[in-house]
């Protein structure tokens, strides 16, 4: 016996992801890399597992982990990778709380929760004005996971985001967007993704550049978000909330065999 899978994308950023609702899964640190790896596994930005829910209200529990194996609180683009995997309008139970999904016209959309504004709760190492960091200028806030965003060319990403990935001022790392303003309601964006690297569209970094965009006054509160492969629309709602819409696409299914369980798989939930 086996355990399937199923690799997905949003806009490029691809995802391996098991189902574990009826066998639970636990996968170790050296399977997950072997599975994320390009070269000699499957190949993904993040392993995505499913169980049984654990809270009321919720129809599946989801967890992301980087390749390295750290757990990532939130994934917006795997989100609706997910939904748009069970079908119909599944409520995700996530680290970040419960997020309620809805498709229409082959889009999928996820309410991603309300963003954490305060220094402590990003969090930061130190007492800061979230909006204007004395870091490159930027702003920081966190949806899930913590983002840092700055408003500068795409084209520093690559130098930049592993630098700025593990600076002091965040102690749990973050996540680093670059930011360019094309117009009120369109910006640019590439993101360096910590325990991950450059990945060719990352959902909570979208959500997270509108908020601190619009937060600084560069931005409507509804944007269009143009990444590498294409694009999402961002809404930070009137009431706190952030809805994302943007399209997930399934690629290929399988099955990992025994040897590759063999690699370090659990069965303790």
């Amino acid at each position: 016996m086996g355990v399937s899978f199923t690799k997905m994308h949003g806009l490029g950023n691809d995802f391996v992801i098991l189902d574990g609702r009826t066998t639970p899964l636990s996968p170790s640190t050296t399977l997950i890399s072997h599975l994320c790896d390009r070269r000699t596994g499957i190949g993904c930005d993040q392993l995505v597992t499913l169980s049984a829910p654990t809270r009321d209200g919720a129809d599946v529990r989801v967890r992301f982990f980087n390749p390295d194996g750290s757990e990532a609180g939130a994934c917006g683009n795997a989100s609706r990778c997910v939904a748009a995997l069970l079908g119909g309008s599944p409520t995700l139970q996530t680290q970040n709380g419960l997020l309620p999904t809805s498709q229409k016209n082959g889009l999928i959309s996820v309410l991603m929760g309300t963003p954490h504004l305060d220094w402590q709760t990003i969090p930061l190492a130190r007492e800061c004005d979230t909006a204007r960091l004395p870091l490159h200028d930027g702003a920081a806030c966190s949806m899930g996971n913590p983002h840092l965003t700055l408003f500068r060319s795409i084209e520093d990403a690559a130098a930049l985001g592993p630098v700025l990935e593990t600076d002091p001022l965040f102690p749990e790392r973050a996540n680093i967007g670059f930011a360019e303003i094309l117009s009120p309601t369109h910006i640019r964006l590439r993101v360096w993704e910590r325990g991950a690297g450059l990945t060719l569209a990352c959902g909570s970094g979208a959500c997270a550049a509108v908020v601190n965009a619009a937060r600084r006054g560069l931005v409507e509160r509804t944007c269009r978000v143009t990444m590498e492969c294409g694009s999402l629309t961002i809404t930070w709602q009137d009431d706190g909330s952030v809805l994302m819409t943007g399209p997930a696409q399934t690629v290929f299914t399988g099955t990992l065999d025994e040897s590759w369980l063999e690699k370090g798989q659990t069965t303790t939930p």
